[in-house]
């Protein structure tokens, strides 16, 4: 990637941010409020409806709550996004001097900066809930990272074949439902400790089970066991779904214009 490449992908990222806002009364507003009220909705259901005990001591389950569906808003606004941005931006595919590859990478940076923000939210309340800051927060990043480089594959496949095949973001939205409630976000995975070792174990096969897992771990110190071998598991999923993705991506990509 060229240095004028990269000035085109960062200038189209912040422009594809700022245009989701243009002619809205709220603007920017509307991407805090809608996650603030699904975690309100959440926090209600699970800690007054379910009475549910975050395996933190000490902790209120909407802090427990934050760090995990934080990632979660992050992920599943890139790869819907992600999934129609072949459509979104055909002008720009039918240009033939217009690497069409770029434009996940666009998505994902646009999609990125709205989870900074919400990054910086969960810093701010963790600072005030603990008196102060502490330098492992800024790890957070790395969890971030990864979860860019697997929402990036997942994208590169979904997109691709959503040109041919319209159904694909329906497809994609109905597999993020289910993959919610796989992903342990409003509830532990220890519930599943005694008597459902199945279940448990199919949950760590989740590769969002390690994003999650590890915000918990730097913001509210939830324990993480057997963090060298999920991560070893994590970037080994990962980069073999990337290298599957951008091969699809480059094998359809020539037709894109066509069908588009």
């Amino acid at each position: 990637m060229y240095y004028k490449d990269f000035k085109i992908i960062i200038s189209l990222a912040i422009s594809d941010f700022k245009k989701r806002f243009v002619g809205s009364y709220f603007g920017i507003l509307w991407m805090f409020l809608q996650p603030l009220s699904t975690v309100a909705i959440y926090t209600f259901v699970f800690q007054v409806g379910f009475k549910a005990i975050p395996p933190v001591a000490n902790i209120p389950y909407v802090l427990w709550l934050l760090p995990g569906i934080i990632p979660w808003f992050y992920f599943q606004e890139n790869v819907l996004q992600g999934t129609n941005v072949l459509y979104e931006y055909q002008f720009l595919v039918k240009k033939v001097v217009f690497n069409t590859s770029y434009l996940p990478i666009i998505k994902l940076i646009s999609t990125f900066l709205a989870h900074l923000c919400f990054l910086l939210i969960l810093f701010i309340i963790m600072i005030i809930f603990n008196k102060g800051f502490d330098i492992k927060y800024l790890f957070s990043l790395y969890y971030s990272f990864s979860l860019s480089i697997i929402s990036l594959a997942i994208t590169y496949i979904t997109s691709s074949i959503n040109v041919f095949f319209k159904d694909m973001l329906q497809i994609v939205s109905i597999g993020l439902n289910f993959g919610m409630w796989m992903t342990p976000i409003m509830y532990s995975e220890t519930i599943f400790n005694n008597n459902h070792q199945f279940i448990l174990k199919l949950l760590r096969l989740n590769p969002l089970f390690y994003i999650v897992k590890g915000y918990r771990s730097i913001f509210v110190n939830e324990s993480f066991d057997y963090f060298i071998t999920n991560t070893i598991y994590f970037w080994c999923f990962t980069l073999i779904l990337l290298t599957i993705g951008v091969k699809v991506f480059n094998k359809l990509k020539n037709h894109f214009s066509d069908v588009l």
